[in-house]
């Protein structure tokens, strides 16, 4: 007996936790997560906080991190931690017209944080794959690389390219690095895009001159992360060993379904989810949207690779519902059966 008493104990103590909150406030919803688990968020030796919110538009709230969320959070860390913390993102336009936007800068004299752009900031090096899965080195923020406690907090949506984009991938492609002052050139290569077919725009035959052009007018690294959908994958993966957040916070209050991560369609879930474990919180928002984990191949490889807990017996829910009752499918983007095709034969030796 007791012996079945110590095992059970070893799991339990194994297990990731989940804080998941459904409710009709936003910002209570945040509160409410992140009280649940106070005890796993230790700050007591952090030098700094870096808070990294999703600013894929400037203009639509819908597909960017509210405001309101933020300060939810802020006000949970504030009593906790007087230390130096920055709000930070590197949008593909204008990252200051998001700030300015969607009510940030009040923010800065309000809880004495700094507010960046992470495009502007200092880089280093990290290497990644290209599309033929080569060593390729990229420009990456030093503030988040660097943060001693990056923490990632967004809605949860579906992508043109991963499937879905949650805590991890927020982190990750906003934290590259695009050249400050070629907005025009960004504008100009997304409105040829979207003339371009979907059937041509994914050909291997155009990607790599794709990626060339891109290059050369825009300067983005974050496009350059794209390299087709098996290395985008394997990339995420990679990237996530070095600058994965440390806190997620997931504001399902209203998501985004369809075409997503700009122009897809609200869905209004009314729920929250936070976790230390990014893999933990990401699996749980998986779940819930309706996708299977194992699809999705950035998340895929980081359960093989073991930076977090994914499997639902490895994970424990808190909070004043269970994720059954929050399941509510969402919408796939169209190429999703396109994006499907992200399997690289013997990937374990690139882990």
């Amino acid at each position: 007996m007791a012996d079945e008493v110590e095992e059970t104990a070893k799991e339990i103590q194994y297990k990731s936790k989940v804080a998941l909150i459904k409710g009709d406030s936003r910002y209570s919803n945040i509160t409410k997560t992140l009280s649940l688990i106070k005890g796993d968020i230790r700050l007591d030796k952090v030098k700094d906080i870096l808070i990294k919110v999703n600013f894929v538009s400037t203009t639509r709230q819908l597909a960017s991190t509210h405001v309101e969320s933020v300060r939810a959070l802020l006000d949970f860390l504030r009593p906790r931690y007087d230390g130096p913390i920055t709000i930070a993102e590197g949008s593909s336009s204008d990252t200051f017209a998001g700030y300015r936007n969607f009510g940030y800068l009040e923010l800065a004299d309000e809880y004495g944080v700094q507010i960046i752009d992470l495009n502007r900031d200092d880089w280093v090096w990290v290497q990644v794959h290209d599309r033929h899965l080569r060593p390729m080195e990229l420009r990456a923020a030093r503030s988040v690389v660097e943060s001693d406690y990056r923490i990632a907090i967004g809605p949860p949506k579906t992508h043109d390219a991963v499937l879905v984009t949650l805590s991890l991938k927020n982190i990750v492609v906003g934290s590259m690095i695009r050249h400050v002052g070629r907005e025009r050139s960004s504008s100009l290569l997304h409105a040829v895009g979207q003339l371009v077919p979907i059937g041509l725009k994914q050909s291997p035959l155009l990607a790599g001159a794709k990626t060339s052009v891109a290059r050369s007018l825009n300067r983005s690294d974050k496009f350059a992360l794209h390299q087709g959908y098996p290395a985008m994958n394997l990339n995420l993966y990679t990237l996530a060993k070095i600058m994965a957040p440390h806190l997620s916070v997931i504001d399902g209050y209203v998501g985004m379904e369809g075409s997503g991560p700009s122009h897809g369609d609200p869905v209004e879930l009314r729920l929250a989810i936070a976790s230390t474990d990014f893999l933990a919180a990401d699996a749980v928002a998986v779940r819930i949207m309706g996708f299977d984990l194992d699809e999705i191949g950035y998340l895929h490889y980081c359960k093989l690779g073991g930076l977090g807990k994914a499997d639902p017996e490895e994970i424990e829910i808190l909070g004043n519902c269970t994720i059954e009752e929050c399941i509510r499918p969402f919408k796939s983007h169209p190429t999703c059966k396109r994006q499907l095709k992200w399997q690289i034969p013997d990937v374990r030796r690139l882990l």
